[in-house]
């Protein structure tokens, strides 16, 4: 039996589409703790960190909006996320938008080796000076290897917190045009949907457990737009062309086996737009065969 302990973050300052600060409640109704206690986990639901309303806030700059509340966002995050750490187990952070992995991943790599799998149609490699739109869900990889503003860069602690060679983008589909050229010469490894369509998943979930074998604690962030809209349609920057129901179950499946996993984020649900609370039912389901459930 493993202790999952639960962190909701419903923030939404990092993008510029309302409704993800919905997330955490979206996932707990489509029964997230009682789908990990029924796999014989021991479920510790820390509740929702306070985070403020958009509305409420000044725009610091069009080129990082939000950008000081976010970074305090990500400060009460990390906090809460050490403590959690301390007290052993998995942890299971619930977004909000993808900026809320600047202070999880933060506070599991905080002294130690970290490998990051990002699962995502996007890079989320942009910069204040090459995204187009100033939302700053579109940087925190950038962020976690040490590009961009400061204030950000240093949550939690000074500097990076992640070495490229050990993150691994998955479903990746769309990216800008700075933030391409960005990527191709960070020395991260990114698995697009093409690799995936060429190679299979299974080829792709081995391929990443072969270059993060020897890091300390690997931890993974899953953006529900990885997914196809036409499954997971509630999420606020959809991309045609994405995972499979069983590409994303497999991709777990496999994680699940190798054992290495010790935290999740499940981000970027938006159950304004989604219908019935499918995508965040996916989400559990996800959830589920990355904690331990099995087809046999």
């Amino acid at each position: 039996m493993t202790t999952i302990h639960i962190i909701g973050v419903p923030m939404d300052l990092g993008q510029s589409r309302r409704g993800v600060d919905m997330g955490p409640s979206a996932l707990r109704y489509a029964g997230l703790g009682q789908a990990l206690a029924r796999l014989g986990h021991r479920v510790v639901d820390q509740g929702n960190l306070p985070v403020p309303v958009p509305e409420a806030e000044n725009e610091d700059s069009p080129r990082a909006r939000h950008l000081r509340a976010v970074a305090a966002v990500c400060e009460s995050v990390y906090r809460a996320a050490r403590a959690a750490r301390a007290a052993e187990g998995f942890t299971l952070f619930l977004g909000g938008d993808h900026s809320i992995a600047i202070g999880t991943v933060a506070a599991v790599a905080e002294g130690r080796e970290v490998g990051l799998i990002w699962v995502d149609a996007h890079g989320d490699f942009n910069t204040p000076e090459t995204s187009p739109s100033g939302n700053i869900h579109g940087m925190p990889v950038a962020v976690l290897v040490g590009r961009g503003p400061e204030a950000l860069v240093n949550v939690g602690y000074s500097g990076p917190k992640v070495k490229p060679a050990h993150i691994v983008l998955v479903g990746t589909r769309s990216l800008d045009p700075e933030e391409r050229d960005a990527l191709r010469e960070s020395g991260i490894t990114v698995f697009t949907m093409r690799d995936i369509d060429e190679f299979g998943m299974g080829t792709v979930a081995r391929r990443i457990i072969a270059q993060l074998h020897g890091v300390d604690h690997v931890h993974l962030s899953l953006d529900m737009d990885a997914l196809d809209p036409e499954i997971a349609p509630g999420v606020g920057t959809p991309v045609p062309g994405g995972l499979t129901y069983r590409e994303a179950h497999l991709l777990m499946e496999i994680l699940a086996e190798w054992g290495k996993i010790g935290s999740l984020d499940i981000v970027e649900v938006n159950p304004i737009l989604d219908r019935h609370n499918q995508t965040a039912r996916i989400a559990v389901e996800l959830a589920a065969s990355l904690l331990g459930k099995r087809i046999l």
